[in-house]
C-alpha cells in the first residue's frame, strides 16, 4: 500500500468490498480535523488482510458529542489536533494570558473526561498522543506548546484504562518526515492537516492493533542458518569462520521471552547446527530456545509444512526468514500463506526488517503462558515422544495424570482470556473476538459467565487452555463462545469440559449454540453433534444447535481430574 497512488488505494478498496467474508469490523474515527482520506485507506489497509473493516467518519470538530454516537462500533481512533483548539493556536499561544493558557488546558482536559467516559465500554479506544512537531520543529527552547502538549499527554495517560491505547503519532511523523506528513496548504484552506502519504504510513503502524483483536497475529518465527542467524555457510566456512548476526538474535530471543516460538528450517547436517548451539561461544540463540528444528536435507516447503503441524498451527501463522532467492521464491509459490522475509543485500538492513517484522507477533497483554510458551511446547514434545511409545492412546492418556482446573469469572485471568479469544482459530466454534474491556464487562454481567479452564499433566502445567462464554435468557442458556488452544488437542480435554460447562448450568432447561463456519475451524465442524446437541437450522456457514440439558449423557472420563481454582 504504501507505494500505491490514492486512486488506486481507492479503487483497490472498492473491489475488495463484495470479496471479503466474515463479521463486519466497524471502526470510527473522530476529530477536529478534516480526515477524509483516512477512510479508504485505513479500510483497504485491513481489507487486504481479510478483515471485514467498516469505516465511518464523525463530524468535522465534533469530539465530544459523537463520542455518544459511535459507542457501538468495535473501535474508535482519535485525531485531537492541539492546533485546532482555538482557531490559530500556533500562532496565538506565546500572547496568550497565563489564565486564557490555563482555561484551554483545562477545557480539554474536561472534553477528555467527557469523551473518556462516553467510550469506556468501547471494546478498542485508539487516541494520538498530542504532538507540537509539526508547527515547533525550529524552536530550541521549550515554549508554551511544548507544556501544553506535556501536561496534557500526561493527563490522557493517567486516564489509561484496559480499552484504550495511546498512539504516538510523532513516530510516524518521524518515519517519512514533517515535510511529507503534512500539507499546509490544504491545513490552511480546510483544516486538512495530514497528507495521503500520512496516512499510508500511520495505518501501516496502527495495523498490528487490528490484526491482533481479529486474530491475524502471527505465532512462530522460523529461521534458515546460514548467512541468516549467522554470516558465512556452516558446511564450507566450517565452525570457527561463521560470523553471529548477534542483534538480529537478541531480537529473536526477545520475542521468545515474549511467548513467540522460535524455530530453524535449514538445510544442513544437523549434528552441524547442534554443535553451534550448543558450543559456539557468541551464539546467543541456545537450543533451549529453539522450540523446533527442521535441520536436514529436505526441501523446505515440506519441512514448515511439519513445523506447523507438530506446533498445531496454521501455516498462516508463520513468518520464515532465509536469505537463498530460490527458497524464497520457492515459499512464495507453494506456501502462499506464509510470510516469508528475505535477509537484505545489505547487512545493516537486516535489524530494522526484524526490527519491523517484530510487529507481526505483537502482542498487547503479556500473560503467565506467554512467558512459558517455549517451556510448553518443549513439553509437548515429550508427551508426543511418550505417545508414540506407548502406541495405546487410552493408555497414553491415563498415564498422562491430567488435571482441569476451572475459573469462573476470574478477574485476574482478563488478559489471558481475551488473548485466547484473539489467537484461537481451530477449535473455536463462533471465534469471536473480544478485547480485554468486553471480557471485563461480560464478568460483571449477572446475565453472563465466563469459565477459563487450565491443563496440567505430569509433564508441566499448560496454562489456561479453554473459554466457554455463556449467556442467560430465562430458562435458556447460550454457548457464545467455546474455544480451546492448540496445545491440549487430543486429550478428550473438549468431553471433560463440557461435562463442567452443563453441571454449572444444570438450573437451566436447554442450552442454545452455534457452530460458525472459517477456513480454520472446520476440525470442529462436529463436535456440537458428537456433544449430544440437536440440530435447529443449518446452512453453508452456520450451524444452530440446541441441547435439552436433561439429555445430556456424561462422558465420565474418570482419568481427568477436574478442581476448581484456590
Amino acid at each position: 500500500m504504501i507505494n500505491m497512488k490514492f486512486s488506486e488505494i481507492i479503487k483497490a478498496n472498492h473491489e475488495l468490498v463484495n470479496r471479503i467474508k466474515g463479521t463486519e469490523y466497524k471502526i470510527g474515527i473522530l476529530s477536529n480535523i478534516m480526515v477524509h482520506q483516512s477512510k479508504d485507506i485505513c479500510e483497504y489497509s485491513l481489507r487486504q488482510k481479510s478483515i471485514n473493516a467498516n469505516v465511518e467518519l464523525g463530524d468535522y470538530d465534533n469530539i465530544v458529542q459523537d463520542s455518544m454516537k459511535f459507542q457501538d462500533v468495535n473501535a474508535i481512533l482519535v485525531f485531537w489536533e492541539i492546533y485546532n483548539f482555538i482557531d490559530g493556536l500556533q500562532y496565538k499561544i506565546e500572547i496568550l494570558s497565563d489564565e486564557e493558557f490555563e482555561d484551554i488546558i483545562e477545557k480539554i482536559k474536561i472534553e477528555i473526561n467527557i469523551v473518556f467516559t462516553n467510550l469506556e465500554q468501547t471494546s478498542l479506544l485508539l487516541i494520538n498522543k498530542f504532538s507540537s512537531l509539526i508547527f515547533n520543529q525550529y524552536n530550541l527552547v521549550e515554549n508554551r506548546m511544548d507544556r501544553l502538549v506535556k501536561i496534557l499527554n500526561e493527563y490522557l495517560e493517567s486516564k489509561m484504562k484496559t480499552n484504550m491505547k495511546l498512539i504516538d503519532i510523532d513516530k510516524v511523523i518521524s518515519k517519512i518526515s514533517i515535510k511529507n506528513s503534512i500539507d499546509l496548504r490544504y491545513y490552511y484552506s480546510s483544516k486538512t492537516l495530514y497528507s495521503i502519504d500520512f496516512y499510508k504510513e500511520y495505518f501501516e503502524y496502527i495495523k498490528p492493533i487490528f490484526l491482533s483483536v481479529n486474530g491475524k497475529t502471527k505465532k512462530a518465527l522460523i529461521f534458515d542458518c546460514d548467512n541468516t542467524l549467522w554470516k558465512g555457510i556452516l558446511g564450507e566456512d566450517g565452525f570457527d569462520n561463521i560470523r553471529m548476526f548477534k542483534e538480529v538474535q537478541y531480537l529473536a530471543l526477545e520475542l521468545s521471552k515474549g511467548g513467540v516460538v522460535i524455530g530453524l528450517c535449514s538445510k544442513n547436517n544437523p549434528e552441524d547446527v547442534d554443535a553451534v548451539l550448543e558450543k559456539h561461544q557468541d551464539m546467543i540463540l541456545r537450543d533451549k530456545d529453539i522450540v523446533i528444528k527442521k535441520v536436514n536435507w529436505n526441501d523446505k516447503v515440506s519441512n514448515l509444512k511439519a513445523i506447523a503441524k507438530e506446533l498445531n498451527i496454521g501455516l498462516d501463522s508463520l513468518v520464515f526468514v532465509d536469505d537463498s532467492n530460490f527458497e524464497v521464491n520457492l515459499i512464495n509459490v507453494e506456501l502462499p500463506m506464509v510470510k516469508v522475509l528475505q535477509v537484505p543485500a545489505k547487512e545493516y538492513e537486516y535489524n530494522l526488517m526484524i526490527r519491523n517484522a517484530m510487529n507481526y507477533f505483537y502482542n498487547p497483554t503479556q500473560t503467565a503462558e506467554d512467558l512459558e510458551k517455549v517451556k510448553m511446547y518443549k513439553e509437548q514434545v515429550q508427551r508426543v515422544s511418550a505417545e508414540q511409545q506407548i502406541g495405546n492412546i487410552e493408555d497414553y492418556l491415563k498415564s498422562l495424570d491430567l488435571v482441569i482446573t476451572t475459573y469462573i469469572d476470574d478477574i485476574e485471568q482478563i488478559g489471558r482470556i481475551s488473548q485466547m479469544t484473539q489467537k484461537t482459530n481451530q477449535f473455536n466454534l463462533t471465534t469471536k473476538r473480544y478485547t480485554e474491556k468486553d471480557i471485563e464487562c461480560f464478568i460483571h454481567d449477572k446475565n453472563k459467565t465466563v469459565i477459563a479452564i487450565g491443563v496440567n499433566d505430569k509433564y508441566g502445567d499448560n496454562g489456561i487452555v479453554g473459554l466457554a462464554i455463556i449467556n442467560y435468557n430465562e430458562n435458556m442458556a447460550t454457548l457464545d463462545t467455546l474455544l480451546m488452544s492448540c496445545r491440549v488437542l487430543g486429550r478428550n480435554i473438549e468431553y471433560k469440559f463440557m461435562d463442567i460447562i452443563v453441571d454449572f448450568v444444570k438450573n437451566m432447561t436447554i442450552i442454545n449454540s452455534e457452530y460458525v463456519l472459517t477456513y480454520k475451524n472446520k476440525q470442529v465442524e462436529n463436535l456440537y453433534d458428537r456433544y449430544g446437541f440437536d440440530i435447529l437450522q443449518k446452512d453453508e456457514s452456520c450451524t444452530k444447535y440446541q441441547l435439552d440439558i436433561l439429555k445430556y449423557r456424561s462422558t465420565n472420563i474418570n482419568y481427568i481430574k477436574v478442581e476448581n481454582a484456590k
